[in-house]
């Protein structure tokens, strides 16, 4: 089970659930696959809506690889998300506010 007073959200790729949670590694993977300089542009342009799926995808790839998972963007685009494109922006989402807030 995902312990989201860690960060963690989980995630069904393919008929198995995963773990994804942003580290400070996964952050900065994500900071320059996206071409940001900072945490804060990084999450203003989340919270503002101006990303796309390539982003949401990115960010997944980046909790995931935070989780443990050892795949590359490639790997997803083959897979079936439960949920599908709702349920991975969804993630994206938890991902970012559990990673620079406490959940209540």
């Amino acid at each position: 089970m995902a312990n989201p007073y860690q960060g963690e959200v989980a995630l069904t790729l393919d008929g198995e659930r995963h773990v994804a949670k942003l580290t400070l590694g996964a952050l900065a993977e994500l900071e320059a696959q996206l071409g940001e300089d900072t945490l804060v542009s990084l999450v203003t342009r989340f919270e503002s809506g101006a990303f796309s799926t390539r982003d949401t995808l990115a960010l997944i790839v980046a909790g995931l690889r935070g989780g443990g998972w050892r795949g590359e963007l490639a790997d997803l685009l083959s897979v079936e998300i439960a949920g599908g494109p709702m349920e991975a922006a969804r993630v994206a989402g938890q991902l970012l506010a559990r990673a620079f807030a406490e959940p209540r």
